[in-house]
């Protein structure tokens, strides 16, 4: 019958434990500074923006509105912040986005609120990868049950850009977008 001695009863009892290879250290990424990625932004954009009436339902029931939006960097950068003001067949929405920037985690945090209920809504939190695609989450609920949100900004040029907010009730698996706004840069 062979015994098996465990490497920590080998080293109490004073055998040799046996030879590992040597690991390399490793080595955490180095992050990115993404403290200019809405530099982009700053000025005065026409706006085009297409809504889902009823995100999550099976609706494929779109809106068109059209408008400007203006955004101006705060606190010397570390903050921007975007007024949007559309009109369309379905009304008029005005609303803000506030984003800052996280030196720490180096991420930002995007907040919006709808002058028709004045609420400041969760943060969406994340940021742009090297390509300068730009992707955001949070948990939120619709219609009282739990969903994903995720904001992607892409197709980014220094005269256009466009933004998608996308819905997921099921963690993520699929999307349904609900939100598409392309922006054409004005002044």
């Amino acid at each position: 019958m062979k015994i098996v001695m465990p490497i920590a009863a080998a080293l109490l009892l004073g055998a040799a434990a046996p030879a590992f290879a040597e690991t390399p250290p490793v080595t955490a990424p180095v992050l990115r500074d993404g403290s200019h990625d809405f530099d982009f932004e700053f000025g005065a954009w026409k706006a085009h923006l297409l809504r889902r009436l009823h995100p999550l339902t099976g609706s494929t029931t779109w809106v068109a509105y059209e408008g400007t939006s203006t955004v101006r960097k705060v606190w010397s950068g570390k903050a921007d912040l975007g007024e949007l003001e559309v009109d369309g067949a379905q009304g008029h929405i005005e609303g803000i986005s506030l984003r800052l920037y996280n030196p720490e985690t180096r991420q930002w945090s995007i907040r919006w609120a709808n002058s028709a209920d004045g609420d400041l809504g969760l943060p969406l939190v994340g940021g742009f990868d090297a390509s300068g695609r730009g992707e955001f989450y949070d948990a939120e609920t619709l219609g009282g049950r739990a969903i994903l949100a995720r904001f992607v900004f892409s197709d980014m040029t220094p005269t256009s850009f466009q933004l998608e907010q996308a819905f997921s009730a099921d963690g993520g698996k699929t999307w349904e977008a609900n939100w598409i706004s392309k922006f054409t840069k004005t002044g």
